[in-house]
């Protein structure tokens, strides 16, 4: 596979079956250029409204956080809950803030920490696979960091052609190019070229190329080994990063983490369960900004009844 060329507006496009997409591109794109405040706030009402209709989301993060810390009081999980009810309408609006911010409004509202690693190993001509999660803010944060460190992100195309133009435009504004999630050929040579390469391995994505590893109290989730892979191969450095939202100013700190050291090359069981700590270190920066609606643990190992 080659380098994913950005799609094209098609007149195909304006056709009925895709106004409603049209319409809520241009909802989005009105409410970015409203004041931040104004946004949080509706984010906060959007939240409560989506959880309200679609109540078995509201399970799943009621259920996450149920595995991930048994330990936590229940008052304590039901606020943490709540917050993260409130932060996943937001995300909506922090699309629209990283897909058609001009870069000056973006910068002013992100502090950033860490650089200095990746621009170290810049100068070393050192590839640097970035450990993404699946926060609720993250395309926001994938235009933040391209803003000051242009990367390579991996890519999967929505199934939806209108959608995914306005989509693939948005998260190219500030980077440099995408390849597909599938092209790891294409992550290598990147990598290999000293590239900054986002990958979120933080989901559950199935079977196929993963191993069962400890997150948090879950002993078992499945993890890829994708990360094992890219590393053995192209020899790169790990570096997590986390971007998190100060909900009383609205702005936002991307941490760039130090590189791991110690990577367990050559023993993808190994390498997940520590990938996965860093995971969890990304996560705790601000764990009701995370993305706690996935059914992370769904895929269970043979013959383990499901967690759900």
């Amino acid at each position: 596979m080659s380098n994913l060329t950005a799609p094209a507006f098609k007149i195909a496009f304006l056709h009925p079956r895709y106004w409603l997409t049209l319409t809520m591109i241009g909802v989005m794109y009105l409410i970015s250029w409203l004041p931040y405040f104004i946004q949080f706030r509706l984010g906060q009402g959007l939240g409560r409204l989506a959880m309200g209709i679609v109540k078995k989301r509201r399970k799943t993060i009621e259920r996450n956080l149920e595995l991930c810390f048994p330990d936590m009081p229940a008052d304590e999980r039901e606020t943490l809950t709540q917050k993260n009810i409130d932060n996943t309408g937001l995300a909506m609006f922090e699309t629209g803030m990283a897909w058609f911010w001009p870069d000056l409004r973006v910068e002013r509202h992100v502090t950033y920490e860490g650089l200095e690693y990746l621009h170290q190993l810049e100068e070393q001509g050192k590839g640097a696979l970035l450990i993404a999660v699946h926060s609720l803010n993250l395309e926001l944060g994938a235009r933040a960091f391209g803003l000051k460190t242009p990367g390579v992100g991996v890519y999967r195309p929505n199934t939806n052609p209108c959608f995914d133009y306005f989509q693939f435009n948005g998260r190219i504004r500030s980077n440099k190019y995408m390849v597909d999630r599938r092209d790891v050929k294409g992550m290598l040579r990147a990598l290999r070229n000293g590239e900054r390469v986002w990958y979120a391995p933080d989901h559950d994505y199935g079977r196929r190329r993963s191993t069962f590893a400890p997150l948090f109290a879950v002993e078992k989730a499945c993890t890829t080994t994708g990360t094992s892979l890219l590393v053995d191969a192209s020899d790169c450095a790990v570096v997590p990063f986390a971007m998190v939202r100060n909900t009383d100013t609205g702005r936002y700190t991307l941490k760039v983490f130090p590189p791991l050291e110690a990577f367990p090359n050559n023993d993808p069981d190994a390498a997940a369960a520590y990938v996965n700590k860093a995971i969890e270190r990304s996560i705790m920066e601000a764990p009701e900004q995370y993305m706690w609606l996935h059914r992370r643990f769904k895929t269970r190992p043979e013959g383990e009844e499901s967690l759900y």
